[in-house]
């Protein structure tokens, strides 16, 4: 099976470098949220209740954007 994309550059040339560079945005993704992962679960002890809860709020946020993005 192929997939061929075509763009009409220069016209084209954001949703072209959004299709060339999604590898590297999805990467971007997991990282951070391996290190909102890594904030939340080795957290400090002398870290602040608000400090926690504003990492896990953020990791919630952006796994409901993922999910709602189909990603």
């Amino acid at each position: 099976m192929k997939a061929t994309l075509e763009f009409s550059l220069p016209n084209d040339k954001w949703d072209f470098k959004r299709a060339n560079e999604s590898a590297g945005m999805y990467f971007v993704i997991e990282e951070m949220d391996q290190w909102l992962r890594k904030m939340i679960k080795y957290a400090p002890d002398d870290m602040s209740e608000d400090r926690y809860k504003t990492f896990e709020l953020c990791r919630d946020q952006l796994h409901e954007f993922i999910n709602e993005n189909n990603i």
